[in-house]
């Protein structure tokens, strides 16, 4: 498999915290990788750098062949974020419609609300949604442009089970379209039953990674991240 993403010796500091400290990696084209790491690792910091909302301090990162934060280097690109505020008093339907509009050739929006069961709350003002209504939301306007690479960050937070399953169906449909997709998550269910592979992050920088199997062949992948990660993913 080709890679859509590759990062090599990236660093960043905010502030006076190193949180990227040497974070090389790679995701490939068609395939689901998954990022663990305890809060504080560098998870969501690098679906910044990779998607050009911050610049890293150095190393480089390559996305779908181009530099990250070069201009049109997003183009192919969804991302879904934990939160944002920018939606707040806009209703789903109509925040769906906008963003198809800005692509050539979107998904439906019909086919995106029914698909992840928007339609009970479409038009409910954003700010007003529950969380789990809030991250549906979020993941359809990440790939309602048809992207060949998306970045989830943990996008079952808050959702129930059902829907976490119909979520990860969506994920699972993403990969056999194609589609390179990196999750961010603190489910080890999670990762084992969707990535293809995995990486672990501590300190800002990759302490494992390999196949489910590869990692737990001595163990589970809890295990694995208990020895070898700190609490807040301090070095």
């Amino acid at each position: 498999m080709s890679a859509a993403l590759t990062l090599t010796d990236v660093r960043i500091q905010l502030g006076r915290r190193p949180v990227l400290t040497g974070l090389s990696l790679s995701a490939a084209v068609g395939e689901v990788t998954a990022v663990l790491g305890p809060n504080g690792a560098g998870k969501t910091t690098m679906i910044r750098c990779c998607t050009g909302l911050l610049s890293p301090d150095a190393g480089t990162i390559d996305v779908l062949g181009r530099a990250a934060g070069e201009p049109g280097a997003n183009d192919r690109v969804g991302l879904m974020p934990q939160a944002t505020g920018a939606w707040s008093g806009v209703r789903p339907l109509e925040l769906l419609r906008y963003l198809a509009a800005l692509y050539a050739s979107p998904l439906p929006v019909a086919e995106l609300v029914e698909m992840l069961g928007i339609g009970t709350f479409a038009q409910t003002p954003y700010r007003r949604l529950s969380g789990g209504q809030q991250q549906l939301v979020n993941l359809a306007g990440a790939i309602i442009g048809r992207p060949e690479l998306v970045f989830l960050d943990e996008p079952t937070a808050g959702l129930d089970p059902h829907v976490r399953r119909t979520v990860w169906q969506l994920i699972r449909d993403l990969r056999a379209a194609g589609v390179a997709v990196v999750l961010t998550t603190h489910a080890m269910d999670e990762a084992e039953k969707l990535a293809d592979r995995v990486i672990l992050l501590n300190a800002g920088r990759a302490v494992a990674s390999g196949t489910v199997g590869e990692l737990t062949a001595d163990g589970n992948l809890e295990q694995l991240f208990l020895s070898l990660t700190t609490p807040g993913g301090a070095a």
